[in-house]
């Protein structure tokens, strides 16, 4: 790489977030009715982490054509990769069996986050 290209990268980045977050990927290994006896469980514990500023954002990943697969995708404020493992662990899914689960690091650098916030009727509307 030559200098001016390094020199542009570096230009290019140095204003960027570079906030670390974790991706918890679940690979699900139960039926729609092993699924749907805990999912009241485990939406109660994801809206708790959402409560606690811990859940960025959380959901199930379906196939092409919208057909769920059992997997998700969640995204957490930890201090660390163990923090968010334990946190991913304790996951009603994870401790009844229904999913495994694999932590990655993720550092957010670019992207956008647009948010309305309605007056008249006190509603948001997140782009």
């Amino acid at each position: 790489m030559t200098a001016s290209a390094e020199q542009r990268i570096r230009q290019l980045t140095e204003r960027m977030l570079r906030k670390t977050l974790y991706v918890v990927l679940s690979k699900g290994n139960a039926t729609a009715d092993q699924i749907g006896a805990h999912l009241a469980q485990h939406l109660d514990y994801m809206i708790g982490l959402e409560k606690r500023g811990v859940l960025f954002a959380s959901g199930p990943l379906t196939a092409a054509a919208g057909q769920p697969l059992g997997d998700g995708l969640t995204i957490l404020r930890a201090a660390s990769a163990e923090e968010a493992r334990s946190i991913a662990a304790a996951d009603p899914f994870v401790v009844n069996g229904l999913r495994s689960f694999e932590v990655r690091e993720w550092t957010v650098m670019e992207g956008a986050l647009g948010l309305k916030i309605n007056f008249s009727d006190q509603s948001l509307e997140l782009a």
